[in-house]
């Protein structure tokens, strides 16, 4: 990177898969001063380019399948471009490419330059990274966070649970993401425990086998991973036969007795060694945490924002409360406001030393983020029990005001929604004044209930509709009278989702469905 020009607080991006390459180039960047851009690898060409026109990103190291997307026009002329592969160095001019030559030649040639390099001093307070967020709402944010952030959040998340060279962690969410950066990569190397990569993507097929040899004892995930294995494969084993089903449902203590068992199995599955599997980055769906719970499985609730490094609230392995992300974390102050005096809930308010420093050339999203005293304003509602541990109500941008002013909160109603076997994800939101549903349904299971109306398109659809219908009215009878169900609509496609797994509710907003709406015509329903 000196070769070729840089400069200590240079940006310089990393657009790749997950791989050792990626850490070691991270650290690369900021020994040398200067400021690493993570972009999360399904970002496409156009959100890449974009990025680095904003981030003024001057050097890019980007993995062989990813560089092929950059041939954009303008996109990277006059850019260092670096391979992860085998840190290949590519210099863009109008018109040509020139390839140095393989990085072990470099290191030969340049053997007692490297054996005398003086790195410049770096401070604490200095930036180390700038992220720029996947974004529900549509936008991309360029967070700044500096080595102090970092670190802070690293040393916090010890705090809470301790880790030593004995452990060892598979990684599955991006790198580039900040949960797994900070966690998942930085943590990792301060407390001298093995990270394993995995080159492809996490299918099962490509999962188990991994499992198997690494037998982690620690990963971090995201709610839809677990959801999809309780749903697609743990709850179709329970509830496989009418005896069974019945006892699951409707028997408490026979319900625990086989997610014990359950759970010891889905245990051996992990590799038989998980301490810790934390689960953070969005709401995890309640009837999977009552199963992990029940079950007695190592999983650990986190909530943090990309703002915060990311973490400010966790849980530990059994000690979990069921609906809750736990209390603040060692070092982190939360605070409520705008205090509903009648549920309790309110604002919450960030205070601690891995709070970003703001949005990298935006003064006026950073001013809007930030309270008089300095606090961060997380954009998320929530209420404390009395032991301190939070309780998230949901997303502010995605509030709905109900017709007397009610403040109806979509994850709620999404929490009822998706207790249904029949549903794998679902998404509410307001369509003309209305409060309305998209569900994508469990088809795997689905396809076995209809198997005999497989040539029969309309006795298959009039049963789909029903199905949906017993939903609304389930989901209706559970919610308070404002946020009921106008409508409901099948989602045929999965979700459009980022990088980490999230709905992206911005493409959904005032979008009418027009297959199989099915109206709401009870007037107490």
């Amino acid at each position: 990177m000196q070769k070729s020009g840089m400069k200590p607080k240079d940006k310089v991006a990393i657009w790749s898969e997950n791989s050792p390459n990626w850490l070691i180039s991270y650290f690369a960047i900021v020994s040398f001063g200067a400021v690493a851009v993570p972009i999360l690898p399904d970002f496409s060409a156009t959100e890449v380019e974009n990025i680095l026109h904003h981030s003024e990103t001057k050097v890019l190291f980007v993995s062989p399948t990813l560089y092929r997307k950059l041939y954009l026009d303008g996109t990277i002329i006059g850019k260092t471009i670096i391979l992860l592969s085998d840190f290949t160095i590519h210099i863009h001019k109008k018109d040509e490419v020139i390839k140095e030559a393989d990085f072990k030649k470099f290191c030969e040639d340049n053997k007692d330059e490297i054996e005398g390099l003086k790195l410049p001093e770096v401070k604490s307070t200095d930036l180390a990274s700038i992220i720029y967020t996947s974004g529900t709402t549509g936008t991309s944010k360029g967070v700044m966070l500096t080595h102090a952030n970092l670190i802070a959040n690293s040393i916090q998340s010890y705090n809470i649970f301790p880790t030593d060279e004995n452990d060892r962690s598979l990684s599955l969410l991006p790198m580039s993401h900040t949960l797994e950066f900070t966690l998942g990569n930085i943590m990792p190397v301060m407390c001298g425990f093995s990270i394993s990569y995995i080159d492809k993507p996490p299918t099962a097929s490509v999962l188990l086998p991994a499992l198997k040899k690494v037998k982690p004892t620690i990963m971090l995930t995201v709610p839809l991973i677990i959801e999809k294995i309780y749903k697609s494969k743990i709850r179709p084993e329970l509830t496989a036969s009418p005896i069974k089903k019945f006892l699951y449902e409707n028997v408490p203590f026979m319900r625990k007795l086989m997610h014990k068992i359950a759970g010891k199995k889905l245990y051996g599955t992990f590799g038989g060694s998980l301490r810790f599997f934390g689960i953070g980055g969005a709401k995890l769906d309640e009837t999977v945490e009552r199963f992990l719970f029940e079950a007695d499985f190592p999983y650990a609730i986190g909530y943090g924002l990309t703002e915060t490094s990311p973490l400010i609230a966790g849980t530990l392995p059994h000690k979990c409360r069921v609906g809750s992300c736990g209390a603040a974390i060692y070092g982190v102050e939360l605070k409520l406001r705008n205090i509903d005096p009648i549920t309790k809930e309110g604002e919450i308010i960030a205070y601690g030393p891995n709070v970003m420093q703001g949005y990298y050339n935006d003064e006026e999203k950073t001013a809007e983020v930030f309270t008089e005293d300095g606090g961060f304003i997380t954009g998320d509602t929530g209420i404390f029990d009395k032991d301190n541990f939070l309780f998230i109500k949901g997303r502010i941008k995605n509030m709905i005001l109900g017709p007397s002013g009610e403040n109806i909160f979509p994850e709620e109603i999404e929490a009822a929604i998706n207790k249904s076997e029949w549903v794998l994800e679902s998404l509410v939101y307001e369509l003309k004044g209305k409060v309305v549903a998209r569900v994508e349904l469990n088809y795997e299971e689905l396809n076995k209930h209809l198997k005999a109306m497989k040539d029969k398109a309309s006795e298959m659809e009039k049963e789909i509709n029903e199905l949906l219908s017993n939903i609304r009215k389930n989901v209706n009878i559970e919610v308070s009278k404002f946020s009921r169900l106008t409508n409901i609509f099948e989602q045929k496609e999965p979700f459009v989702k980022t990088p980490t797994k999230k709905i992206k509710r911005f493409l959904y907003k005032d979008k009418e469905a027009h297959e199989n709406p099915l109206e709401n015509n009870e007037t107490n329903s």
